[in-house]
């Protein structure tokens, strides 16, 4: 599959592992997907895909862990985690994060492409469903899933 990544593609998965990376976590999720795409999708950003940016993901899912852990009874207002040193394995994605990946390609096919862009990985991230990071983020921000969709393929 990764040999159908267009360039910008294979960029935003880049990304999304240097996000997890930044993020203390130590695989691959939906919601680095989603800050990867975006930050190689520039129509997402501007208004004609998602409506939203990386800086809004990166909040949301900041205060959605903060909620997370106060549910728990952990206070971890002030306490940020550190990043996950590089290593040479390979970082596992989640099994969401491989649904998404395998509903690009499917999006792909759908439309006749040879490639798989970072507007195909937002329009199957936009297919997601809570409690996925992505999905709850995406609720979070009043994305209407619907509409950015058909802005997504249209631009494509």
């Amino acid at each position: 599959m990764f040999e159908q990544f267009a360039g910008e593609t294979r960029a935003a998965v880049s990304d999304a592992l240097e996000e997890a990376r930044l993020r203390g976590d130590r695989r691959i999720g939906t919601e680095h997907l989603l800050l990867g795409a975006l930050s190689h999708q520039p129509a997402a950003a501007a208004g004609t895909g998602l409506g939203v940016d990386a800086g809004a993901v990166r909040d949301a899912l900041r205060e959605l862990d903060t909620e997370a852990l106060t549910a728990v009874g952990v206070d971890a207002r002030g306490v940020d985690r550190p990043p996950i040193p590089a290593s040479r394995k390979r970082t596992p994605f989640t099994s969401s994060a491989k649904s998404v990946l395998g509903g690009a390609l499917a999006e792909v096919r759908r439309e006749g492409a040879r490639r798989i862009t970072p507007a195909h990985l937002l329009i199957a991230l936009l297919e997601t469903k809570e409690p996925d990071p992505a999905a709850d983020v995406l609720t979070r921000l009043g994305v209407d899933r619907a509409a950015a969709r058909e802005r997504l393929r249209r631009a494509a």
